[in-house]
């Protein structure tokens, strides 16, 4: 996985997207972050690949529908499973399709956002991305996440992060309050706050239940919580 940039450094931005306006309008909004820089654009799949792997980016902002390589594929050859050193790509779209959320989770994308969810949640996703940590768009998330848990969710849905008995070693107490929390799409700020820690401590519970999981990325983590029954208050 890219390292995250060093204290202090702007956090570097791939944009790819085939209508120009919205790249300029991206564009426009994070190089006015303070944290955040944008270092390449791209016009479809193909350009986005080269690019990304040429620049490294510390997080790639890709559309979906792009000529010559979609976003999804894209997506799966930067940050899939297979890639030795996976980039963090979230994929930006209009349409809110449930085949493409599970499609960009499952190739690799560790956060999903609306074109219509504002700049701010933009740039909460970029910096999301860089720290390590996973967006969706909040107008999906619940949904997304029910999902997996239905009968007839079928092999579109997202696949776990760990199936029963696959865990290396069993998750404590804590951790589950952790995960359950995560679930419920509390950021680790709120984590924090809501068990009486401190973020570092959040951070590290994150740090085991990702490895007790082979989860790749706070996503899978939420869905395996969603699966497995602890992803209710008070639960």
């Amino acid at each position: 996985m890219t390292t995250p940039p060093p204290s202090g450094a702007p956090i570097r931005v791939l944009i790819a997207d085939d209508q120009e306006m919205v790249r300029t309008g991206f564009r426009f909004f994070l190089d006015a972050q303070p944290d955040i820089t944008v270092v390449a654009e791209a016009a479809d799949g193909e350009e986005a690949v080269a690019l990304a792997r040429r620049e490294r980016p510390d997080v790639c902002l890709l559309d979906i529908r792009m000529p010559r390589l979609d976003g999804l594929e894209a997506t799966r050859l930067l940050a899939g499973p297979e890639v030795a050193d996976p980039m963090r790509v979230v994929v930006v779209t209009t349409f809110d399709l449930d085949e493409y959320v599970y499609g960009a989770l499952r190739g690799g994308a560790c956060g999903f956002l609306l074109k219509d969810s504002g700049p701010t949640l933009l740039a909460e996703a970029v910096r999301a991305a860089a720290a390590g940590d996973s967006l969706v768009s909040p107008s999906i998330t619940v949904r997304l996440l029910k999902h997996v848990t239905a009968p007839q969710a079928g092999p579109a849905a997202v696949v776990p992060a760990a199936k029963p008995g696959s865990l290396t070693e069993p998750l404590t107490d804590r951790e589950l309050d952790v995960v359950r929390l995560v679930a419920l799409g509390r950021t680790n700020a709120e984590i924090a706050a809501e068990l009486y820690v401190s973020l570092s401590t959040v951070k590290t519970h994150l740090s085991s239940v990702q490895l007790k999981l082979a989860a790749r990325n706070r996503v899978e983590i939420a869905a395996w919580a969603w699966q497995h029954g602890h992803a209710q208050p008070g639960v």
